[in-house]
């Protein structure tokens, strides 16, 4: 009922701040709103967003458990509105994984009430704890997220949250309830995220951040009335998309509660940057051991064409090429993660990865990655080599 009530509010909610907006002014700039969207004579922008990508990978050294695969890795499509300022709504559904994604109305204090104490933000959206899982899946440095991201990110949930950034510094509250717009990840979670920014200007940025949550999920009883009890499963790819798990924990049950916390830093320095997270996961569990879960993982970028990563709002977007010939980017990356507690052993595996990035324009960009992985669980080795491009458009 929650999730119905929720798509339906921001149904009404969306076209209507749209039809708030001035008459449309005369003529189109295709210029400025190539391809898809309209902005009003009093800023309300009107439009619709694409993001499609897709895949190829090819393993060796795999053990025969990582077949060559190649498809489409997203589909994304969706619309928005906005006006700066004052508000911002989206709806967006992935039909190559038939998830909804970002589906919130979010509204800015100064814009309504002429002060400024932050924004709010009502629907289904990211949580906190996860620098690198909060950076947009265009924008992303590497194909994949790195090993502990994957395995601790607790993704979207449907709740509320308040924003209030400064040039110095950001704090991020949010509450969440009802699971997801997709049916799972049913019960409640609480969470934080504050980070401090001493340098922020264009070029010159670093970045430092700690985040927590705490979630209570929910157990589940199926159509025949069968009561599933609440669980918590932290597993990973080799930083693969189309790859099989490699380290998982399997169904930890029954579940009391799941704490989440992070460490972030970034700095820019012209056409260089470093990126660091370290991510950890507690699991609760009704009348057995606790579980812990940790890992972490170091990139350095370098933009050999002279742009920088861009920085906004605690994260990184997408390098805006400034030559006809586009921008190219060159990464290497590190990540390690330990799923090994106790009696639970969910394996141990550390990536090496090394990217390369052409951004040809705003829209088009091609991804390569070479990916070497090391990982043990209960005694089986696995040790694959991953060589994956993708091609993308996104506007």
């Amino acid at each position: 009922m929650k999730k119905t009530t929720l798509m339906a509010a921001l149904a009404m909610a969306i076209p209507a701040a749209a039809n708030a907006a001035e008459a449309p002014a005369t003529g189109y700039d295709f210029t400025h709103n190539w391809p898809t969207h309209y902005v009003f004579d009093d800023g309300t922008d009107l439009g619709l967003a694409l993001k499609y990508q897709y895949d190829v990978d090819r393993f060796s050294n795999d053990n025969g458990r990582l077949p060559d695969a190649q498809t489409n890795r997203r589909k994304e499509f969706g619309f928005y509105v906005t006006k700066k300022g004052v508000y911002d709504a989206t709806v967006v559904y992935d039909f190559q994984a038939k998830t909804w994604l970002d589906t919130y109305l979010r509204v800015q204090s100064k814009g309504l009430f002429g002060h400024d104490v932050g924004a709010f933000r009502i629907g289904f959206s990211k949580t906190p704890v996860g620098f690198e899982g909060n950076t947009s899946t265009g924008a992303t440095t590497f194909l994949e997220a790195a090993l502990p991201t994957q395995a601790v990110y607790a993704s979207r949930r449907i709740g509320a949250d308040w924003a209030w950034e400064r040039p110095h510094y950001l704090v991020n509250l949010g509450y969440y309830s009802g699971g997801d717009l997709n049916g799972d990840s049913d019960g409640r979670m609480a969470a934080a995220r504050v980070a401090w920014v001493p340098r922020n200007q264009a070029g010159d940025v670093l970045h430092l951040g700690l985040a927590a949550s705490r979630e209570w999920p929910d157990g589940t009883t199926d159509g025949r009335g069968i009561y599933t009890p609440p669980t918590a499963r932290l597993r990973a790819r080799p930083e693969a998309g189309l790859a099989a798990r490699l380290v998982d924990t399997g169904n930890l049950a029954p579940v009391d509660h799941i704490d989440r916390s992070g460490l972030e830093t970034l700095w820019i320095g012209g056409p260089w940057s470093l990126q660091g997270e370290y991510l950890r996961a507690h699991v609760s569990l009704h009348g057995r051991p606790a579980y812990a879960a940790d890992g972490y993982y170091l990139f350095a970028s370098w933009v050999a064409t002279g742009e920088s990563r861009p920085y906004a709002a605690g994260n990184v977007g997408s390098i805006k090429p400034k030559g006809a010939w586009g921008a190219l980017e060159f990464a290497l990356r590190y990540s390690e993660l330990n799923l090994d507690d106790g009696v639970v052993q969910g394996g141990r595996e550390r990536d090496w990865t090394l990217g390369a990035n052409w951004y040809i324009n705003r829209y088009l960009k091609l991804q390569a990655n070479y990916v070497h992985a090391q990982s043990d669980r209960r005694g089986r080795v696995v040790d694959p080599n991953v060589v994956e491009v993708r091609a993308q458009i996104q506007f």
